[in-house]
């Protein structure tokens, strides 16, 4: 898509329904930062609204879908990314994004994700990694940090936590990328890459819970969460680079992989055209 920037400047309202202000996320919630970020990479790839289709699931982050002033769809727990893939098959002609969240994507919608990756559909999955169910009680998600209390952990996490974009990359995903939500210019820009490219896309987004999940850590308000979690990432680009230590607990941020094979959806529409052209043959 054109880059429309400098046509129109951006306006967040434009994007918004504003019959659905004000909105249900809890004050500090990293969410409402990766959303106005994804309404903005939008504007700047030149989508046009009535072509966007918004996917999303169960939980916080599947509340997301229903601000934007688009074709919007709020799916039952774990299963977005099936109920897009059958809409982006059936209408190519749109640019479908999913919504997604830790819980819902990585736990009960796991196998989704992985053959979504496989599959390489044009499906531009985001994730937002708040690492608890926020919504739903506090419970333990795949990627608490190790130690945290939530409710289902009263002792602390004793769990390993779950790489979401290295699975993503094992599955064979298009297009694999990280930020955090305090680099709200970096996270445009990176969603910015991940619609453009034709396969499947997935972002995680590093966002926080300050409410649910800040509280019972003793972790602060969100400015506290957000310099914590910033001081974990380390750009992509430092992996070759000797003078920047990388400790265990930092993760990569920005782009992380890329696979330019074949999309899905072109692929089976050709193989099926072949298969019509040689029945009609005979």
């Amino acid at each position: 898509m054109k880059d429309t920037a400098d046509a129109t400047a951006f306006d967040v309202n434009d994007w918004i329904r504003q019959d659905q202000m004000p909105h249900f996320l809890c004050p500090g919630c990293g969410h409402g930062i990766a959303l106005r970020a994804l309404v903005w990479a939008l504007h700047e790839q030149g989508i046009d609204k009535d072509k966007l289709a918004v996917v999303s699931g169960i939980g916080c982050s599947g509340r997301l879908s229903a601000y934007i002033d688009a074709n919007t769809f709020h799916t039952t727990h774990g299963r977005p990314l099936t109920f897009a893939t059958g809409l982006k098959l059936a209408r190519p002609d749109l640019t479908v994004v999913v919504i997604t969240g830790d819980g819902d994507c990585l736990a009960i919608g796991g196998n989704h994700l992985i053959h979504a990756a496989r599959r390489n559909l044009d499906i531009t999955c985001v994730m937002l990694n708040n690492e608890i169910y926020g919504m739903t009680g506090g419970q333990v998600s795949p990627t608490t940090s190790g130690g945290r209390y939530t409710s289902t952990t009263p002792m602390g996490n004793s769990e390993p936590t779950f790489d979401a974009c290295a699975l993503a990359t094992a599955a064979g995903a298009g297009f694999v990328g990280r930020e955090v939500t305090m680099q709200v210019l970096a996270l445009r820009d990176l969603l910015k890459q991940a619609l453009a490219h034709p396969g499947f896309s997935f972002v995680e987004v590093l966002s926080d819970c300050t409410e649910i999940y800040g509280r019972k850590n003793d972790l602060g308000a969100s400015p506290e969460m957000m310099l914590a979690k910033k001081s974990e990432m380390r750009p992509f680009a430092y992996r070759n680079t000797v003078d920047v230590p990388f400790r265990p607990n930092h993760l990569r941020t920005g782009v992380i992989a890329r696979n330019d094979r074949p999309e899905y959806g072109a692929a089976y529409r050709t193989m099926a055209a072949g298969l019509h052209g040689e029945k009609g043959d005979a």
